[in-house]
C-alpha cells in the first residue's frame, strides 16, 4: 500500500463513480479500477458493494475512508513543515472569525500580514461564534478570533481586546439625545436581538441578568447591521458594538451606565491539536499585531 494508492482511493469514496474519479485523478479508468482491486486484495477486504457499474462504499470502506483521511492530512501537514523548514513564511492557515469582524478587523490584519508573511496562503471562514468554535473543534480550523464562549477544556482562549456595547436606539426614541442612560431606562423596550448562539447575544443576556432583568425580545437576527437596520425602522432597541458604517443609520448612539457593558474578543486554538510552523508563526503575529495596533471605539 502506498500513498497514491490511498489518494485513489480517497477520491473513489468521495464520487463513488469510478469515471468522475478517474476524470479528477486523470486516469484511465481500467488503471484506477485496477489500483482499488489491488488495494482491497493487499487489505483482504473489498471496500465497496458493487452492482453492475455501480459502486457503494460499504462499512469497511468507510472505516479506512476515516483513517485515509487522517494520513493523508498528516502527509499535507509534513510536506508543509518541511517547506517551512527550507522556506520560512511558508505555508497554509485556515483562520474563523465572527462577522463583525469581517467589516474592519480582519481586512486590517490581513493587509499586515500579505505585507510581513507574503508566502502564506489563508483559508478565511466567517460565521457566528458557536459556528466558528465548532469549526475549530473538528479540525476545520486551525485558528479562531471570536468571543469567549463556554468551550471544551482542550479549547485556548486569550484575550486580545474588548469592545463596549452601546445602545441604539430609533431617530423618534425619546433616549435619542442622551450620551449616558441606565439599562433600566429601556429595559422594557422592545429589544432587537442577535439569535442565541451567537456570542453578542451571550453577553447581551448577561448583562441584563446582572441589572435584574430579562430581554424583551421582538425580532432576532443573524448579523448587526440587519439589527441596525431594524432599529432604525423604529421597531425596537438594542446593544451592539460600534461597528463600521453605523454611522449610516439615523439612530441614536448612546453610552449605557452598567457593569461590564462590553464583550471580549480574543483568539483560540485546540491545545492537544498538532499545529504547523505556519499556524504558529501566524498566532505570534496576531498576538504582535492587536499589541501594536489596539483596539479602541
Amino acid at each position: 500500500m502506498d500513498i497514491n494508492a490511498l489518494i485513489y482511493f480517497q477520491t473513489v469514496a468521495k464520487y463513488e463513480n469510478m469515471s468522475r474519479a478517474a476524470e479528477e485523478l486523470h486516469l484511465t479508468q481500467p488503471a484506477l479500477s485496477k489500483s482499488i482491486s489491488m488495494l482491497e486484495e493487499d487489505l483482504g477486504v473489498e471496500l465497496f458493494d458493487r452492482n453492475g457499474r455501480s459502486i457503494k462504499l460499504n462499512r469497511y470502506g468507510k472505516f479506512l475512508l476515516e483513517r485515509t483521511d487522517i494520513i493523508l492530512r498528516e502527509v499535507e501537514r509534513a510536506k508543509e513543515d518541511l517547506a517551512n523548514l527550507v522556506s520560512p513564511n511558508y505555508g497554509e492557515v485556515s483562520l474563523g472569525f465572527m462577522h463583525t469582524l469581517g467589516l474592519e478587523v480582519i481586512p486590517s490584519l490581513m493587509m499586515e500580514a500579505r505585507k510581513l508573511l507574503p508566502h502564506m496562503r489563508f483559508q478565511l471562514t466567517q460565521s457566528n461564534s458557536s459556528v466558528i468554535m465548532r469549526k475549530l473543534e473538528v479540525g476545520e480550523l486551525d485558528i479562531c478570533l471570536v468571543s469567549s464562549l463556554e468551550t471544551s477544556k482542550d479549547v485556548h482562549w486569550e484575550k486580545l481586546w474588548e469592545e463596549e456595547l452601546f445602545l441604539i436606539v430609533p431617530k423618534n426614541h425619546p433616549l435619542k439625545d442622551r450620551e449616558r442612560v441606565k439599562l433600566s431606562e429601556f429595559a422594557s423596550d422592545p429589544f432587537i436581538s442577535i439569535k442565541k448562539g451567537n456570542s453578542l447575544r451571550k453577553y447581551v443576556d448577561e448583562i441584563f441578568k446582572r441589572e435584574g432583568y430579562r430581554l424583551n425580545v421582538a425580532f432576532e437576527g443573524e448579523e448587526v447591521h440587519t439589527i441596525a437596520g431594524l432599529v432604525e425602522s423604529g421597531l425596537g432597541v438594542s446593544l451592539i458594538p460600534q461597528i463600521k458604517g453605523l454611522d449610516q443609520y439615523e439612530v441614536g448612539i448612546i453610552r449605557v451606565d452598567a457593569k461590564d457593558c462590553k464583550r471580549e474578543i480574543g483568539l483560540s486554538y485546540l491545545n492537544n491539536r498538532y499545529m504547523s510552523g505556519a499556524v504558529k508563526q501566524f498566532i505570534q503575529f496576531i498576538r504582535e499585531f492587536f499589541i501594536n495596533n489596539p483596539q479602541t471605539e
